[in-house]
């Protein structure tokens, strides 16, 4: 771990949104999103561990859907954990596995994802990472850069923002977690094929929407939007001096593979304050 630790101001009435301050010490920051990690795609998983033990970056910041489902942090415990690499009792557990090891050379933050959302504290501490809300605010370089994993800023999907508000309150969390875990793996294998069966359809899903985007950039004092979700990555020049900046998906079995990572990385010493943008895959963070 980086011996200056990394800020987070609690949001107040000035600032509606928490502040993450970044030491400055820190020279390199990257972003992925949207890694959906599972079992049966070793190869994504593969890549992604490959990443997390090369990375010459001084924090990852993983906004969301890192996991393809997460049903409660109990899927995981310290004694899958505790065994030696490549000995974990679950896909989870191996996932600690190289989470906990990166951690003690960067730091790693997760914001919640619309598959991972129920990613719990007892995950986060087991692996080594800081969760963030939704949205976050960096401030890095001299500047700020407001990050979401994006699917609240999806203002056309109604239908979707109603059901996102029904399984976030913690009455919902509470009833669902309360379930035996079986019955809640056999509850998201039936909502993941549902959710197949829609993209088979053909179906199109919601954009980020523009002037929401504008509106919490206002807000939160940042000329810049990360984001993932949408698996559209782009670049979207918004109003003047606004700019919203998309995360790609992850999929290492693709033609070509996707393992992109975004980095931000900060102007030298003796530069005026600023940062570069870079995307490169995974392979080229080293």
């Amino acid at each position: 771990m980086n011996p200056a630790v990394p800020r987070i101001t609690a949001h107040t009435a000035a600032s509606p949104w928490p502040v993450l301050q970044a030491p400055s010490s820190w020279r390199h920051v990257d972003f992925i999103s949207d890694l959906h990690l599972q079992a049966s795609e070793q190869v994504t998983f593969l890549a992604w561990q490959d990443y997390m033990q090369h990375t010459r970056a001084d924090a990852v910041f993983i906004l969301g859907d890192l996991f393809e489902v997460w049903v409660g942090d109990d899927v995981i415990d310290d004694e899958g954990v505790a065994v030696q690499p490549g000995q974990a009792s679950s896909f989870e557990a191996r996932c600690a596995q190289v989470l906990k090891a990166a951690s003690h050379r960067l730091d790693i933050f997760f914001m919640h994802g619309n598959r991972d959302f129920l990613l719990g504290p007892a995950f986060a501490q087991t692996s080594g990472m800081t969760l963030l809300n939704d949205p976050t605010v960096l401030d890095f370089a001299g500047q700020r850069w407001l990050l979401s994993h994006g699917d609240a800023l999806c203002l056309s999907d109604t239908d979707y923002l109603q059901f996102r508000t029904q399984v976030r309150s913690e009455q919902w969390q509470q009833e669902f977690l309360g379930k035996p875990l079986p019955e809640r793996q056999s509850i998201a294998r039936t909502l993941r094929t549902q959710s197949e069966t829609r993209k088979r359809s053909g179906v199109t899903y919601a954009d980020v929407d523009g002037a929401g985007s504008c509106d919490w950039l206002h807000t939160a004092q940042a000329s810049t939007l990360i984001h993932g979700h949408t698996h559209r990555p782009a670049d979207h020049e918004l109003a003047t001096g606004l700019r919203r900046i998309v995360l790609s998906d992850w999929d290492a079995s693709a033609t070509p593979p996707r393992t992109e990572v975004l980095r931000l990385s900060a102007g030298l010493a003796n530069q005026s304050t600023g940062s570069t943008v870079q995307r490169m895959a995974a392979t080229e963070t080293a």
